[in-house]
């Protein structure tokens, strides 16, 4: 059995779910794209090929293994892309809660039951079908679980909305003992660095009391402040437009010390360092055209 337990985002990883990308199938049509980022790609002809997001996520792989993480990993689909883990399910305390998704994306799922069937079933959670929520959207933080969301009366009119405030009040009532604190995200279905697709797209917490935050993905400017008087100004790595497009939120924790980065996030990288951070860096460039990066692959299921 998986004894599994996620009270936050950065204690010692001991077991994780990592996506794969190796039968990802053909380049989707314009018109099927879930998110601004993925479309522009299409549109230009640079959309990331199989084998090298495959690459990218076995040098991940290969991380987790030189820190003596058990890794599982979805069987595979054929034609099917199933490289963002963290979006189909989440672990909070010693719950599997499957999340709601997009219904294109459903077959996912069953692709980690080899998985869910070594967790005890009194404790995986299934969202009622109204209740929209991703992964992506949901970070466990000690006494609070960080929500990102969409308040919205348009909520429908965003594919790239994806937690609903119904599923907010319905992770409250999950955990009665726990502050749920919602956050209004800035939502586009064609501009990319305009669209913070999910909570970890402009917003990430980190060991010894830091975060990563971009200002202008929250919609309210009071839950901004909220983050930034929380974590303290001095302890924020504020992004860039380019840098959140670049997604440089979206890094992984190992441990309080140890971060997963993309290469490239030099600016991001060297602060880090000077933070006593140990980074251990990868390409993950390809991915990140899909609008996703190193948490949205990863769904952790043991934490020390």
């Amino acid at each position: 059995m998986i004894k599994l337990n996620v009270t936050d985002e950065i204690s010692r990883l001991r077991a994780v779910i990592l996506g794969r990308a190796d039968s990802n199938g053909p380049v989707p049509k314009l018109e099927d794209a879930y998110d601004p980022k993925s479309a522009e790609h299409i549109k230009a002809g640079t959309y990331p090929k199989d084998e090298d997001m495959v690459k990218e996520i076995d040098a991940v792989a290969e991380v987790f293994s030189k820190y003596n993480v058990k890794v599982y990993r979805p069987h595979s689909i054929k034609d099917y892309n199933q490289i963002f883990s963290r979006d189909i399910a989440f672990v909070i305390e010693d719950k599997f809660i499957i999340a709601n998704i997009l219904d294109d994306r459903s077959k996912e799922i069953e692709a980690i039951e080899h998985v869910i069937n070594q967790i005890d079933p009194s404790k995986v959670i299934e969202f009622p079908e109204n209740a929209h929520i991703e992964g992506g959207d949901v970070m466990p933080w000690g006494e609070y679980i960080f929500v990102g969301t969409y308040y919205g009366d348009d909520y429908e009119n965003f594919i790239t909305a994806r937690t609903n405030m119904k599923a907010v009040k319905h992770l409250q009532k999950l955990f009665p003992y726990k502050k749920v604190k919602s956050f209004n995200l800035k939502k586009s279905n064609t501009v990319a660095n305009e669209n913070a697709l999910h909570l970890d797209c402009c917003f990430q917490p980190l060991g010894k009391g830091k975060a990563i935050i971009h200002k202008e993905g929250f919609l309210i400017e009071e839950e901004y402040e909220w983050l930034v008087d929380f974590f303290g100004k001095d302890n924020c790595f504020h992004i860039t437009k380019d840098e959140m497009y670049n997604m440089n939120s979206n890094v992984f924790s190992i441990s309080p010390d140890v971060i997963i980065s993309e290469k490239n996030f030099t600016r991001l990288n060297t602060w880090l360092r000077e933070q006593g951070f140990t980074v251990e860096e990868v390409p993950y460039a390809e991915i990140a055209k899909q609008e996703g990066l190193l948490r949205c692959t990863t769904m952790p299921l043991i934490r020390d």
